[in-house]
């Protein structure tokens, strides 16, 4: 017990400067390039902070545990939204720009629909598999030509004015900031949910609940420590661009990697519900965040519906007999 509860005290600390230094890198390197925070944190920042759902479903879906891997995937997409959201916009309300609702929000909302298509036939296969990863390159292309364009459209103002571009020296600098924030958050985050899990063993619970609850909240803590930190520091298209990068990561990139790897069988019974709440909560983002604004009320909202979710995850999720 006192084990447990020293991890998860670690695993706070290491997500504090994590979150920090993830902030500190990906907007002094946004501005080193000429490019949007928000592009930034949609691609950089979104997959760094998604590689522990990475790694918690790859070992799961090795194992034999694939509705572990998918019941991670959904519940942090939730936990994303519900949670991070929910939790940085009452800290500080979020400014949301419209490209943001315009194109990646609708864009994760396909994609949810997507992967909830693939599993009707019982399994996410290794074709559906390639299908993702082929859509997470097509998105981040897409990323790619919108980060040249502006830069170039930087470059060429700075002409007008007769200033000199930055020249990017100090990008090594910034890049060792953001990639000691990722490793610093990935760490806290696998601290915390090996506390958290071995707790909940211990009462029994079974695991598809704790994949669903306690550990995607655990993998979603690297995304939580850098929305709240970027929100701390004004940085509010990294707190928003974070979750949504890291979204859209989780279903395509994880969901793929682990499918090719070993494919996911899917029990429709058991994760219909999730299906249903995870896609509630994305399509909820487009009516909160008409006027381009995160408000405390919305967040409130936001969270008290995570919150509800989770206890009755909890509540009728059942346990089993788990080992110690």
């Amino acid at each position: 017990m006192l084990l447990n509860a020293s991890l998860l005290i670690a695993g706070l600390i290491a997500l504090f400067y994590g979150g920090n230094w993830l902030v500190r890198g990906a907007s002094n390197l946004a501005l080193s390039f000429g490019v949007s925070v928000l592009v930034i944190a949609l691609t950089l920042v979104a997959i760094g902070t998604s590689m522990p759902e990475l790694l918690v479903s790859l070992q799961a879906a090795l194992i034999g545990k694939s509705d572990f891997a998918l019941g991670n995937v959904i519940g942090s997409n939730i936990a994303n939204i519900g949670l991070i959201l929910g939790a940085t916009g009452l800290i500080s309300p979020l400014s949301v720009k419209a490209v943001l609702v315009r194109r990646e929000i609708p864009i994760m909302i396909l994609f949810s629909i997507g992967v909830a298509a693939l599993t009707l036939d019982g399994d996410i296969d290794r074709l559906d598999g390639s299908i993702l990863l082929l859509g997470f390159v097509a998105f981040n292309v897409m990323l790619y030509r919108l980060a040249q364009r502006e830069r170039n459209e930087r470059d060429r103002l700075l002409t007008d004015l007769d200033e000199a571009p930055e020249n990017g020296q100090h990008r090594g600098r910034e890049f060792t900031w953001l990639l000691l924030g990722i490793l610093a958050l990935a760490l806290g985050s696998r601290m915390m949910v090996e506390g958290a899990v071995n707790l909940a063993r211990m009462v029994g619970v079974s695991e598809l609940v704790i994949a669903i609850t306690l550990v995607a909240f655990g993998t979603s803590l690297p995304e939580l420590a850098a929305s709240i930190s970027a929100a701390y520091h004004r940085e509010t298209d990294l707190a928003i661009g974070n979750v949504v990068g890291s979204n859209i990561a989780n279903l395509l990139l994880i969901l793929g990697v682990t499918a090719f790897v070993q494919p996911i069988k899917v029990n429709r019974a058991e994760v219909q519900l999730e299906f249903v709440v995870m896609l509630a909560f994305a399509v909820l983002l487009i009516p909160f965040l008409r006027h381009h604004r995160l408000g405390r009320r919305q967040s409130a909202l936001f969270l008290g519906a995570y919150v509800a979710f989770i206890i009755y995850s909890l509540a009728t999720g059942g346990v089993d007999s788990l080992p110690g």
